[in-house]
């Protein structure tokens, strides 16, 4: 069980909805407001996709550049079946915490469009992109090496050589690495 991984899990995530909720009734600065959300914002990003996805569900995701300069995006996920790592209701937590706050994000994104509060613009699409990014990865993780997946992933970052190139690895911690999708 991870009750802290699973606090931090959801704690940056609502702070930063909350705060863009509240932060004109706390302050009257437009600046301070923009940089506490995009830190509690970053905070999440980083937590969920460094700490809380490994502890919570047994997957990880990052971006590995070579020798040639060329980027590869590795998933990973566990062996060992997620209930035996973390509890069910933990796996429920993290997956309900990365599908409905990017949702969250996006109905901020029409409100501020169509009330013309366009000065938070900015921060509203970053929320989506951070957000979106780490629920992006994680999916792709759960689902493994399918070649949908795969294709669609070379297409939209550019990395057309990746699936050519997998390359294994088994790495100390008995994890299982492939070049485009691991499983542990």
């Amino acid at each position: 069980r991870h009750p802290l991984a699973t606090f931090f899990h959801l704690f940056f995530r609502v702070s930063a909805i909350v705060t863009y909720l509240f932060c004109d009734w706390f302050s009257n600065s437009f600046v301070a407001c923009f940089v506490t959300i995009l830190l509690l914002l970053s905070f999440d990003f980083w937590s969920v996709k460094n700490v809380t996805g490994r502890l919570l569900v047994g997957l990880r995701w990052w971006n590995q550049i070579d020798e040639d300069g060329k980027s590869h995006w590795m998933f990973e996920a566990r062996r060992v079946p997620t209930i035996a790592a973390s509890t069910e209701a933990e796996a429920r937590i993290f997956w309900l915490g990365l599908i409905i706050c990017p949702v969250i994000w996006t109905m901020f994104f029409f409100s501020t469009l169509f009330s013309l509060k366009l000065k938070w613009l900015a921060l509203v699409i970053a929320g989506i992109s951070l957000q979106t990014a780490n629920l992006y990865g994680y999916i792709h993780c759960k689902l493994g090496g399918q070649k949908t997946i795969s294709r669609v992933t070379s297409r939209l970052f550019g990395t057309a050589d990746v699936p050519k190139r997998q390359s294994r690895r088994i790495s100390e911690d008995g994890t299982e690495e492939h070049g485009k999708t691991g499983t542990r």
